[in-house]
């Protein structure tokens, strides 16, 4: 059973479809202008990657600091003891733990939404693999989220800084910022974002790296973008 549209979608669609150059700064320039929700909705972005004959899960990976951020307030779990507990609650971090916090999650308690951690609490938290990594929240050295450094990391994330890790399919999935950000400010996210899946491009895929690029909004079709540079 196919889903039934809003009136409002429809429109924004059949508008969507008129525009002829789908340039980065043409489609903003579209959804802006398209009948909004009542909320500040968010601007995502897909990424199609060309995969080849490897596996689409994990094939890009890493992290990136928005320009202008993401317009949304990131919640900040940390893993640590001691002085980097202290570091980590003057740094901003919401949540700070260890036992406690790797309890409550174990019991499904997961209401952050980045998760960083010492070193020497990878041992520990190990066991969380099976609850945060179907999230993408596991702490891991190749997203920067195990560190000593819990101040900088910390101020990053809430100033910014994005994960992402393309899925199965081989895609790349990101909130890249919101509507009401100037068309200037969305535009140097999305190419900074782009740029650092770029640079995520493994030695195994020969060739170009990002087959297809697609931006919408929270609540209307998407758009697919040509000649990101």
């Amino acid at each position: 059973m196919s889903r039934k549209r809003s009136k409002r979608y429809l429109e924004n669609k059949k508008k969507v479809s008129e525009i002829k150059s789908t340039s980065l700064n043409d489609a903003i320039k579209a959804f802006k202008s398209n009948k909004g929700v009542k909320f500040d909705e968010t601007l995502d972005i897909s990424v199609m990657l060309n995969k080849e004959k490897n596996k689409g899960e994990g094939l890009a990976r890493g992290f990136v600091q928005l320009p202008s951020g993401t317009g949304k307030k990131i919640i900040v779990a940390v893993f640590a003891t001691g002085d980097k507990a202290k570091e980590a609650k003057e740094a901003g971090a919401d949540i700070i733990g260890n036992e406690d916090l790797i309890k409550n999650i174990k019991d499904g308690k997961i209401n952050f939404d980045v998760a960083v951690s010492t070193p020497d609490m990878m041992k520990d938290i190990a066991v969380l693999g099976e609850k945060l990594g179907p999230l993408g929240i596991m702490p891991n050295p190749k997203t920067g989220t195990v560190t000593d450094n819990l101040s900088k990391t910390i101020k990053s994330i809430k100033g910014g800084q994005i994960q992402f890790k393309s899925e199965k399919n081989a895609i790349v999935q990101a909130g890249i910022g919101k509507l009401s950000f100037t068309e200037e400010n969305l535009v140097s996210n999305i190419k900074e974002f782009i740029n650092s899946i770029k640079k995520s491009k493994p030695d195994s895929i020969k060739g170009k790296f990002i087959n297809k690029v697609y931006i919408s909004t929270s609540m209307g079709p998407s758009i697919r973008i040509e000649n990101i540079k």
